[in-house]
């Protein structure tokens, strides 16, 4: 079903950790564009250079008001485990930058490394991810989806990008699955995400906020 334009467009800030990621949401941006209005930093940078931008950049400063969502796209990996505290206190932050209705922050996460997450482009898997080796194997496994694909290659991601909805199929069961695991909710939450950090099982969130893209044509 095509998705109908509205004039009144959600604005959405996205952070991000790497190239591939900056490539995905530059598709992000132009397939949705019609639905709402996307707009990243020009360099890598996640809680802290989100706080920097929002507290001294007028770029971002002078629309926090009208912000109405910030995106953080990263791996998950058990060095982050430590960080969590931080960037919570950082998320919390970030919400209050509008009043009324605060900002909504999503945790745009993938286990281990994004090639998981293009990979439910193609099919559904859901293997350890914990390893360099692990995290190589996942790569080579695009490539034979993909030969083309290399780290932050814009046609190549594009072309994955594409097959967007086969990928919120297999995210959302890449996710759900975990509930046999303690997962405590599918939805959005301090708690859920907490879990997801802390227990670095395999898992993507990504397609909860293309869903919401999706959605807002409906």
């Amino acid at each position: 079903m095509p998705r109908r334009f509205k004039k009144t467009k959600p604005l959405v800030y996205v952070f991000y950790e790497g190239e591939s990621e900056q490539k995905y949401i530059d598709f992000l941006k132009k397939t949705f564009s019609d639905v709402a209005v996307i707009k990243r930093p020009a360099s890598t940078g996640l809680f802290e250079a989100a706080e920097s931008k929002f507290k001294s950049d007028p770029q971002y400063k002078n629309y926090a008001e009208i912000t109405d969502e910030i995106w953080f796209f990263f791996d998950v990996e058990t060095e982050d485990i430590p960080k969590w505290e931080d960037r919570l206190s950082a998320i919390k932050r970030l919400r209050k930058l509008r009043k009324d209705p605060q900002i909504k922050v999503r945790l745009l996460m993938t286990t281990g490394c994004v090639e998981y997450w293009l990979m439910l482009h193609y099919e559904y898997c859901a293997p350890r991810l914990n390893t360099v080796a692990e995290k190589d194997r996942m790569e080579n496994r695009l490539k034979t989806k993909e030969p083309s694909y290399q780290k932050g290659d814009k046609d190549s991601i594009f072309k994955i990008a594409g097959k967007y909805e086969t990928a919120i199929k297999n995210g959302a069961k890449s996710l759900s699955r975990l509930i046999q695991d303690g997962l405590p909710s599918i939805e959005e939450t301090d708690e859920r995400n907490q879990w997801l950090v802390k227990n670095c099982l395999t898992f993507t969130t990504v397609q909860q906020a293309i869903d919401f893209l999706v959605s807002l044509g409906e």
